[in-house]
């Protein structure tokens, strides 16, 4: 493991903090890919970091930290082994911790396994609702109960679901492997949704900007750097990180505090095309178009391209001052053939109407199954903004009014409402 160097208390805790930062995923990876046992690998590296937090503050941080961790994993591996009374569990581990040794005491670095990690926790087999918080436990180590918050189910119930998907990945020894074509496709395409889903559960609580779906919001786009640095020629992983970035560049400005007056400020929604955009980052937006560049280089068009595109052209007003609302409407319809999802009809309805035809744009929502509508609360904002277009304003009113009864943001409801009172 290397000679420590000696560090003071506050630079081991830091170091520690670091190692899990941008490791944590790495070594996870390493020993459940050769385990089969994503619920032990994890197990045995808290154990390590549980150890480390006690060493390194007296012995100093290690040359090697990964190294130094990989091999306490390893003594922990053999001690479970030592408690396994049947020989057929103990080989799997007995195999992992006489791996972990070998790459702990070896000069070069030990190697990537988080795409073999990603592809596992997405795998067909895995319930739908666990993959997204698998990846963010199993990659990035956030706790069930962080998770369970972001996702709105107790932490019980979220830790039963991460429990029964390890399970289900040890019993059933589904292999860490990179899928061939054409698995990839599917395979990769449930790896990128899983992120998106972290996304969005993110970005949907506007008011919620210090807390668990910010939070929950940046370790999405952290998975989606993680995934775009494994999988560089993957058009797809740069497009969903680009639409990642793009809404992230725009989150200062979705909010604007007013006098509530009372003497005190309340955030007030701002809708994308209200939005100021001296309050939007250029940082990211510059990130984001030049994955979106590299994405369409590859010529393999994709929908979160198409949904990044999007966005780049609201971006775009930054710099001209004006919305290409014809260009957008033309990215939709491209979109909702390549991926027919409701969000993308109602987008295109809402495009239709900023084009001038707001009447096209209730026709696309109509044309939509009832089922489906009924519940979505943005397609009752959209047809709320179409039917105003139309000036029917009493039925826009009762529009935005159901959409509000939809939201679970109260400041986005608060906006809705607001707009169905200026219609009165």
């Amino acid at each position: 493991m290397g000679e420590p160097a000696s560090s003071p208390p506050d630079s081991a805790e830091a170091a520690i903090v670091s190692v899990a930062r941008l490791s944590y995923g790495r070594l996870v990876a390493y020993l459940a890919a050769r385990s089969g046992d994503i619920a032990a690998a994890e197990d045995a590296l808290s154990d390590a970091f549980a150890t480390a937090l006690r060493r390194w503050p007296a012995d100093g941080v290690p040359h090697k930290p990964e190294a130094w961790l990989l091999h306490a994993a390893r003594n922990r591996l053999t001690d479970a082994v030592r408690h396994e009374m049947v020989r057929r569990k103990v080989e799997p581990l007995l195999q992992v911790a006489a791996a972990a040794e070998s790459a702990a005491t070896a000069d070069s670095p030990f190697p990537d396994e988080r795409l073999k990690l990603l592809f596992v926790c997405a795998h067909p087999a895995i319930d739908p609702a666990a993959r997204t918080p698998l990846m963010l436990q199993a990659v990035l180590g956030l706790s069930a109960a962080r998770i369970a918050s972001a996702f709105l189910v107790s932490p019980a119930a979220m830790d039963q679901r991460l429990v029964r998907a390890k399970t289900k990945i040890r019993e059933t020894r589904i292999a860490f492997r990179v899928p061939e074509p054409p698995e990839w496709d599917e395979r990769a395409s449930f790896v990128l949704d899983a992120i998106y889903s972290a996304y969005t559960a993110g970005w949907e609580d506007a008011a919620d900007e210090n807390a668990t779906h910010h939070a929950l919001a940046s370790e999405a786009v952290a998975l989606g750097r993680t995934v775009v640095e494994l999988l560089p020629h993957e058009p797809e992983a740069r497009g969903l990180l680009a639409l990642m970035l793009h809404c992230e560049a725009r989150r200062p400005a979705r909010l604007r505090p007013v006098d509530d007056g009372n003497g005190a400020s309340a955030p007030t929604f701002v809708p994308l095309d209200r939005q100021d955009p001296a309050h939007w980052s250029p940082t990211l937006i510059a990130e984001a178009e030049s994955h979106l560049r590299a994405a369409s280089a590859a010529q393999r068009l994709g929908r979160y391209q198409l949904e990044a595109a999007i966005q780049s052209v609201h971006a775009h007003r930054a710099i001209s001052g004006t919305i290409d609302w014809p260009q957008i409407a033309l990215l939709y319809e491209g979109l909702v053939r390549l991926a027919p999802t409701i969000g993308a009809h109602v987008g295109r309805a809402v495009a239709l109407g900023e084009c001038g035809q707001p009447a096209q744009g209730i026709a696309a929502l109509d044309a939509l199954p009832p089922p489906r509508a009924a519940a979505y609360q943005p397609w009752w904002a959209a047809r709320a903004h179409l039917l105003r277009q139309l000036g029917r304003a009493a039925d826009a009113r009762n529009a935005f009014e159901r959409a509000a009864s939809l939201s679970d943001d109260p400041v986005l409801r608060t906006h809705l409402l607001a707009q169905a009172a200026a219609l009165a």
